[in-house]
């Protein structure tokens, strides 16, 4: 377990709740999932949906992405995708303007193994060392992400050796984002 990491999710997510609440006094909304089933899910109004994060459910582990790849993954990436469900944030990491990706809801943390299985599965046929997204940037070829060896959070090119380190752990990186609404 890694307590520390939960902690800055849960952390950084309250900043971004706050935020979100003195601009708009509600809780965060989004478009994208208007219509998705959610236990974050307050209300829902001209295709809109209204969140707020809340306890993750279920076996709080990537076993199944380390079950497909016969591999370890990084403590750290276990607690991000099942610290809590919520919806996807805005962020600042320095200059970096990002999405960082969250579980909606137990169908979506099946879809998010998934998905992690497919991205570590054309990494190990590119012959890349291995990383787990866990932001979105404008770039559709450029992610943010955690080195599966080392624990630090990366800016990587996807299908690419292009990476630069941005944080020696996803506890600092999460410390250092800002809420961008």
């Amino acid at each position: 377990m890694d307590p520390q990491t939960a902690q800055a999710l849960k952390a950084f997510t309250q900043r971004y709740c706050d935020a979100w609440r003195r601009e708009h006094t509600s809780w965060p909304q989004s478009e994208a999932l208007y219509g998705v089933p959610s236990p974050c899910i307050v209300s829902s109004t001209d295709q809109i949906v209204l969140w707020q994060p809340q306890p993750f459910e279920g076996e709080q582990n990537l076993n199944a992405v380390e079950r497909a790849l016969d591999i370890v993954i990084q403590p750290a990436a276990h607690i991000f995708y099942t610290a809590q469900y919520a919806g996807d944030m805005q962020a600042r990491f320095g200059a970096e303007t990002l999405t960082l990706l969250q579980t909606w809801s137990a169908d979506d943390f099946r879809r998010v193994q998934e998905n992690l299985i497919g991205h570590l599965v054309t990494q190990k046929r590119l012959k890349l060392s291995p990383t787990l997204f866990i932001a979105t940037l404008d770039s559709e070829l450029d992610v943010i992400s955690v080195c599966n060896l080392r624990g630090e959070v990366l800016k990587e090119t996807l299908g690419t050796t292009k990476r630069r380190v941005l944080a020696a752990s996803l506890v600092d990186f999460l410390n250092q984002l800002e809420p961008v609404l």
